[in-house]
């Protein structure tokens, strides 16, 4: 496998109410999953191209419960990135030169059946982790708003945490509110549903557990 290893963040909505069962081994609460998500990369390699700054997004549907499979998704990637950024990209996201199932985006390829050919375009992206606030737009394609969660009798913010000590996405994931809506061939409507703030540092074999965390190369 061709050595990888990034640290970023990312935003992601999908159709489950606050917490998402998938997040506890359970099925998704409206019986199916969509979803949108984008990551920035902040540092990291694949081989010897570095990914800095670089940005991917991606919508997924599936029928059922994603393990089920059946899924659909399409794939964007940075207009900025070169050749070699390009391959570097796609092949983590199509889950390549990964341990089997050891990521997110491994186990995601796993249980598609139409994959759209990848977009190669501007993404604007910017999320605040710890702030629970981000955007995610692609012109004709993605526009995702995420916020905190408010209480609906007092407005105020309300913090919730997700910690997976094993899991194979993230250590922890501070959780948000967030509305999607898509354009092209792969069409999906969210509304106020759950959302996902994270940290991720990943590299082939998955989650770079903090306590034995590596800077990306």
């Amino acid at each position: 496998m061709t050595p990888w290893e990034f640290k970023g963040r990312e935003l992601v909505n999908c159709t489950c109410e606050y917490g998402c069962n998938c997040q506890f081994n359970a099925l998704p609460d409206k019986g199916h999953c969509h979803a949108v998500a984008g990551i920035v990369i902040d540092e990291g390699r694949f081989g010897d191209a570095r990914l800095d700054g670089m940005k991917i997004a991606a919508i997924f549907k599936w029928p059922g419960p994603i393990h089920e499979g059946n899924g659909e998704a399409m794939a964007f990637v940075d207009e900025r990135a070169d050749a070699a950024q390009r391959d570097g990209l796609l092949r983590i996201m199509s889950g390549q030169d990964t341990a089997p199932f050891a990521t997110m985006f491994a186990v995601f390829a796993s249980t598609l059946t139409k994959m759209h050919d990848p977009v190669f375009t501007r993404i604007d992206i910017d999320i605040d982790v710890d702030g629970r606030q981000g955007r995610v737009f692609v012109q004709d394609h993605i526009d995702l708003t995420g916020r905190p969660i408010r209480n609906p009798v007092t407005g105020a913010d309300t913090r919730a945490q997700i910690i997976l000590p094993d899991g194979f996405e993230y250590e922890l994931a501070e959780i948000g509110s967030a509305s999607s809506r898509t354009g092209g061939p792969v069409l999906v409507q969210i509304d106020d549903k759950y959302a996902q703030f994270a940290r991720l540092h990943l590299n082939n074999n998955g989650v770079v557990r903090s306590r034995t965390a590596s800077a990306a190369a």
